[in-house]
């Protein structure tokens, strides 16, 4: 379990990171924050499962805290450390998902009876969705470009994350994937997902993993059906988009977007099947259409350059020699052009 303290008075914070050190279940990380805004940061950057904060803090206190983190993380657990005049005030906390108060001054006995009693109530093994968001979000993209081979690593990924879980906890992590997926779906305006949603019906893990695999791939069938037998590979379409603007600049977001894949995934994706980089594809392709136009023998060399992008003619030349071993000029002599 990750824990992050939030106190505006070092000592006290000091003190507490000391308690929880001592702790009898060690922690696997603690970290501190002086108030409620760098305690937003922290946590965006590395979600706690437990946050231990005081309410009165400068530039946010703690019950606006427990508000935001409520709305944006409700997994992570909350403990709000009071003075007793502030108790009307902490009881505030209650719809924020605040579930355990503790009164200033805070001894190590107290701090320890809270932890024991939330180690004792707290679901064990269970996964933070939002921490697997990118996996998600790259079954989506690979169920977009059918890629069922990428499919079926990121499962074998999900597995060996899951294999933990009881089959209770794994049939609850697997319905909060498919909802997430379903969401992205619809976001992107894609009418499918629906069938990802629904209870399951296995019992044992190994056959809940292939019923959402089976979910998985129905929605790929609806896809191919969807667009009746007329489906283009995303990659293919993405070259064919190259292989028509060599002469202008366009960006791997701009080919991204057409065929709706985001940027990141695109790359990898597009390395994996191309076996090179988009940079490198069009490089590579922007001089094999100028040696197919340098052998127009009235065309000029510096029109060449043009065509294919280049407005600076000694950039073109000095790419054309490091991809063809020759400059555009021994290109032509070798075809007998002058």
């Amino acid at each position: 379990m990750r824990l992050l303290i939030v106190d505006d008075e070092p000592i006290i914070r000091s003190g507490l990171v000391k308690m929880a050190q001592i702790y009898t279940h060690k922690f696997a990380q603690i970290e501190t924050a002086d108030n409620g805004q760098d305690a937003l940061q922290r946590i965006g950057c590395s979600e706690p499962d437990l946050l231990l904060t005081d309410i009165r803090m400068p530039k946010m206190d703690g019950l606006e805290l427990c508000r935001q983190v409520n709305e944006a993380y409700p997994h992570i657990l909350k403990v709000v450390v009071s003075g007793y005049s502030d108790f009307d005030y902490a009881q505030k906390c209650l719809s924020y998902g605040v579930k355990h108060y503790l009164l200033k001054p805070v001894t190590p006995p107290d701090l320890h009876e809270v932890f024991d009693v939330i180690m004792k109530s707290r679901p064990q093994g269970y996964m933070v969705v939002s921490r697997y968001v990118d996996w998600i979000e790259r079954v989506e993209q690979s169920i977009w470009s059918l890629q069922e081979d990428e499919i079926a690593r990121l499962m074998a990924e999900w597995r060996e994350h899951c294999s933990h879980l009881s089959a209770q906890q794994l049939k609850e992590q697997l319905h909060d994937v498919a909802v997430l997926l379903h969401k992205y779906f619809q976001e992107k305006n894609r009418p499918l997902g629906s069938n990802l949603l629904g209870d399951y019906a296995a019992a044992s893990k190994a056959d809940l993993f292939l019923e959402f695999e089976g979910r998985l791939q129905v929605v790929m069938n609806d896809l191919l059906t969807a667009r009746r037998g007329n489906y283009k590979d995303p990659m293919e379409e993405a070259k064919a988009y190259i292989d028509n603007h060599l002469s202008v600049e366009i960006s791997l977001k701009e080919v991204a977007d057409m065929v709706g894949i985001t940027p990141t995934y695109f790359s990898s994706l597009f390395k994996k099947v191309s076996g090179e980089t988009f940079v490198s594809y069009r490089i590579h392709k922007r001089m094999e259409k100028a040696r197919e136009l340098l052998s127009i023998p009235h065309m000029r060399t510096v029109d060449v350059a043009a065509e294919v992008g280049y407005e600076d003619y000694p950039h073109f030349t000095k790419t054309f020699k490091k991809i063809s071993g020759m400059s555009p000029s021994e290109y032509r002599s070798l075809l007998g052009i002058k």
